[in-house]
């Protein structure tokens, strides 16, 4: 059933992607993450309410470095979807596993001699190291077709999803309620898209396009919810590798709704990344093997 919980999550997550896509026609990044954020921050306070959970929190730093870099997270990916294929756009942000597993050797180099950090390491390195020609790979089409900032807004939008994650394996350490981290980080998500939108306006409402924004906030949300039941359930690993089942779908909805045509390296890079990203995940539960899930809403 933990299976179930987790295609549903990515699928949903997906599908979160294409409605992005369509109100990014119209709406610029900050009023997508905005209503996104306010949407998200009204259920999860119904959500907290019914299950008698405290705003109360005793480490509210770490929510607040966990709203900024999931804000950023969220909006840089928002825009890549906007300006990529959905397909490479989810993918790049799904780079997340391979960043992660980047900062465990940058970081092992830092505190020790190269040799010494590097010892037992090389199969992680080796994933690392394919993740990023996958990227180049993916890069390389969209670098040709003059959608390079895209590409590399794309590869940011990973670098902070992967310092989100960390920072919510933090927080469940602490014993925070995943609510009470979902409540805060939708507020900060409202926060950073009003000051967004207080310095570059607001777009007209064109009715019906502006009812995109609904269902984006709440699929994020339901998907949030759907992977947490998933991870609860058990079989980490499964569930952890099941998560890439989000770019299979977005790759269908890149070609059926939105007739994207992704060349052959672009396919390629996007398998690399793929098996890259299962790899350092299976590398990284043998040291952490009961990690929280990863949260592609941002």
């Amino acid at each position: 059933m933990q299976a179930l919980w987790m295609l549903l999550a990515s699928l949903l997550f997906a599908t979160m992607g294409v409605c992005i896509k369509f109100a990014s026609e119209h709406f610029h990044s900050f009023e997508v993450v905005f209503y996104r954020g306010l949407i998200g921050l009204l259920f999860m306070a119904g959500v907290m309410r019914l299950r008698r959970v405290s705003l109360a929190t005793p480490v509210p730093a770490m929510h607040l470095w966990r709203s900024v870099v999931g804000t950023t997270a969220l909006t840089t990916w928002f825009y890549s979807i906007a300006a990529l294929p959905l397909a490479t756009a989810m993918t790049l942000n799904y780079m997340s596993s391979v960043w992660i597993a980047a900062f465990l050797v940058g970081g092992a180099l830092l505190m020790q001699r190269q040799g010494e950090a590097l010892k037992g390491q090389g199969p992680l390195v080796l994933s690392v190291l394919a993740g990023f020609g996958g990227v180049a790979l993916m890069l390389r089409p969209t670098v040709a077709s003059d959608q390079l900032l895209g590409g590399l807004v794309g590869m940011l939008s990973g670098v902070f999803s992967a310092l989100a994650y960390l920072q919510v394996s933090a927080l469940s350490k602490a014993g925070e309620p995943e609510s009470r981290t979902v409540f805060y980080f939708s507020a900060g998500a409202t926060l950073v898209g009003a000051v967004g939108l207080a310095i570059s306006g607001t777009s007209a409402w064109i009715w019906p396009q502006a009812l995109w924004m609904l269902p984006i906030g709440l699929l994020a949300v339901l998907g949030q919810l759907c992977m947490t039941r998933a991870y609860a359930s058990g079989a980490t690993l499964l569930v952890a590798n099941l998560q890439y089942t989000g770019i299979v779908f977005a790759g269908i909805y890149s070609i059926v709704i939105f007739d994207d045509d992704l060349p052959l390296l672009g396919w390629l890079g996007m398998a690399l990344i793929i098996a890259s990203g299962i790899t350092a995940t299976l590398l990284r539960a043998r040291t952490a093997p009961q990690t929280p899930p990863e949260d592609h809403s941002g």
